[in-house]
């Protein structure tokens, strides 16, 4: 469970198949302009705040605060995913004595930035201890899940190793 990332999580999240075939070192996201947008919509981010991704133990943090941990993205297409994965954070830093709230900061297509606030407690920490064990049992199986076609497929880095 400790080599979770929070790619894997918010993977978990979008698709089982995508979770397991990235926990397995087949990375295809390379091809996918969307992860391309992405990574530069971070740079220019990262630029602005003059502050760099903080790395702890397995897991980049975009930006901490005096009062948040700061997860950066560039829509709101999987809150789910994105939620799970900011808890992760939050977890994580907590296990290192540091206690935060967290934000999410959606900076959409136009230019306008929506953010959400997140609070690690009790039930949330347990709900994602339960996920972490879930997520270890799907990666460490020998075959991947079946994918499950959806409209969110056709932008998916994997689509072709799924259903072509």
């Amino acid at each position: 469970m400790n080599n979770i990332t929070g790619t894997l999580i918010n993977y978990y999240f979008h698709c089982k198949t995508q979770c397991w075939l990235h926990a397995n070192r087949l990375n295809l996201e390379d091809n996918s302009e969307d992860v391309r947008i992405g990574k530069v919509l971070h740079e220019i981010n990262e630029e602005k705040a003059k502050q760099t991704e903080i790395k702890i133990d397995n897991v980049k943090i975009d930006k901490i605060t005096k009062e948040y941990l700061v997860e950066l993205k560039k829509s709101d297409s999987d809150p789910e995913a994105v939620k799970w994965q900011v808890l992760l954070y939050l977890y994580k830093l907590k296990q290192k004595g540091i206690e935060r709230k967290g934000k999410i900061e959606y900076h959409e297509k136009s230019t306008t930035t929506k953010s959400e606030i997140l609070e690690l407690n009790e039930e949330n920490e347990r709900e994602l201890l339960s996920v972490l064990e879930a997520i270890s049992q799907l990666v460490d199986t020998n075959i991947p899940p079946p994918p499950k076609f959806e409209n969110k497929c056709k932008k998916c880095a994997y689509y072709e190793y799924c259903f072509i």
